[in-house]
């Protein structure tokens, strides 16, 4: 009975102990898939996680560049405020510079004003000092006639009478003249209008560029060359500055030597066409040009010669000549001015019986000394009548050369013609190509250059520029200030002003002394 009990209670255990194993295993499976699960609900929230992170940093990034955005506009609208500030800054400074002007002309104007009234009472002062003396001397005069006898009474009124009939017979002389004057100068005026009227010649304004054109915009970077070797080489070759822009097609050259900017011209086209664009074929074509543009030269100065019809020039004078074609006086061709000149003086000597050869051959040669002034010292009348007198030029030529624009007494008369050719060249319409406000400019710097010293009295530009007149008072400044003041005044143009050719500065110094017959 026991042991069937115990065969049994066997099954027994042995379903309980599976149904245990069972259980372990089932609880170990759901334990694992619980695991699993717990980890796919991890990975995805990290993955979630991720992409909320991404997408907070694309937000980030993108409110950056919005707030950047409005960033740089804010910062844009700022600088076009200061640009604006800046534009309004200068005007009111040019105002203030106009206004200051202004009052240092006014101040000007009231110290010259004081000085001439200080001069009026100074003149006063003396007409009363001497009226009292005169007074004085007719007095005596009376109480000597009084005394007199009648021989010396007959003495002294035939004296009388003959300073009456010596003042009546200066002034028919002077009436005289003035007649004589007066059919001078209509007689001088015709004979200038008939030499215009029979000459006329165009007028072309000279500028200060030159343009060459390329066959592409590449081009352009060849001539730059790397880092800017090849037109640093070019400039330096030639003396004239090479513009390079967005141009199509062309490149600019400009420059106020007229013959460096032909060299420069021809040399760059003779690059173009051969390629080969580096320093030293810069360099190379630049020398060959500049000798073969000397050939040139002397080919137009000759022409120049026929042109006029003057033969027996010397070579370097034809030379000279030459280069007048490039140079240019206030945007007028020099060498055009030249032979313009040479023919109105031609005309104008014919008129008065003189040599019309001469005549022209005076005004062809006037200004050749602006094709050497770079090379000798002295202005242009002074070089050329050097040059002329260098190479053989009669006396004639030379002193029309040397005194055309006034420098010395006019003692010959195709020094005139010369003169009255060369301001009818230079002063026809269309001839120069200044304008008005630009050379008022100029001639009222000269002087307020020369006012702003001590003593001087007055200031004159004359001559187109050429020369100051300065006029000083001769109570406060002696002859060796004089002299002393003339370099300072010319040091002081030099330094501060700008100008083409030379500039003379005359100071003058006299003591006047006025008296009036009433």
């Amino acid at each position: 009975m026991e042991g069937s009990i115990n065969w049994l209670s066997l099954p027994l255990l042995l379903g309980l102990f599976a149904l245990v194993v069972g259980s372990i295993v089932s609880a170990r499976f759901r334990t694992q898939a619980a695991r699993s699960l717990a980890d796919q609900i991890i990975a995805s929230a990290q993955r979630e996680a991720e992409t909320i992170r991404i997408q907070a940093v694309l937000e980030a990034k993108s409110e950056l560049l919005r707030r950047r955005d409005e960033l740089e506009n804010e910062i844009e609208e700022f600088r076009r405020e200061l640009r604006e500030q800046e534009r309004r800054l200068e005007k009111r400074d040019g105002l203030l510079d106009q206004k200051l002007e202004l009052l240092n002309q006014k101040e000007r104007e009231f110290d010259a004003r004081r000085l001439k009234l200080a001069d009026l009472e100074a003149d006063l002062r003396r007409r009363q000092e001497e009226t009292s003396r005169l007074q004085a001397e007719q007095l005596e005069l009376l109480e000597r006639i009084g005394s007199l006898s009648a021989d010396e009474a007959r003495q002294l009124l035939q004296q009388r009478v003959e300073e009456t009939l010596q003042g009546d017979f200066e002034a028919q002389l002077a009436k005289h003249e003035a007649i004589l004057r007066e059919t001078s100068e209509r007689r001088a005026r015709e004979i200038v209008t008939m030499a215009i009227q029979r000459y006329a010649a165009p007028h072309t304004a000279e500028v200060t560029v030159s343009t060459v054109d390329i066959p592409n915009d590449e081009m352009k970077g060849r001539i730059i060359g790397r880092e800017g070797r090849n037109i640093r080489a070019f400039e330096k070759a030639t003396g004239v500055d090479l513009i390079v822009d967005d141009t199509p097609g062309v490149v600019i050259i400009t420059g106020f030597d007229s013959l460096r900017r032909e060299v420069a011209k021809l040399a760059l086209e003779r690059l173009i066409q051969d390629g080969r664009i580096q320093p030293t074929r810069i360099e190379e074509i630049v020398r060959e040009t500049q000798e073969g543009i000397e050939h040139q030269i002397h080919r137009i100065g000759l022409e120049a010669a026929q042109e006029v019809g003057l033969v027996g020039l010397h070579d370097k004078l034809l030379d000279y000549l030459g280069r007048l074609k490039f140079r240019t006086s206030y945007s007028q061709n020099v060498l055009r001015h030249s032979i313009e000149v040479s023919f109105l003086t031609g005309m104008m000597a014919e008129e008065l019986g003189l040599s019309g050869s001469l005549g022209r051959r005076c005004g062809l040669l006037h200004d050749i000394g602006k094709a050497a002034d770079h090379e000798m010292e002295g202005g242009h009348p002074s070089v050329g009548a050097e040059l002329a007198k260098r190479y053989g030029e009669g006396p004639e030529v030379v002193h029309a050369i040397l005194g055309h624009h006034d420098d010395l007494r006019v003692d010959a008369p195709y020094t005139v013609l010369v003169a009255a050719a060369d301001a009818i060249s230079a002063s026809r319409p269309g001839a120069r190509r200044q304008t008005l406000e630009k050379y008022v400019r100029r001639l009222e710097e000269l002087e307020a250059v020369a006012l702003g010293f001590p003593g001087v009295e007055q200031a004159y530009a004359i001559q187109a520029g050429r020369e100051v007149r300065v006029i000083v008072d001769s109570q406060q400044i002696d002859d060796h200030a004089a002299a002393a003041l003339c370099r300072l005044v010319a040091r002081a143009i030099q330094e501060r002003l700008s100008y083409p050719g030379e500039v003379k500065v005359t100071v003058v110094r006299e003591t006047r002394a006025v008296e009036f017959a009433r």
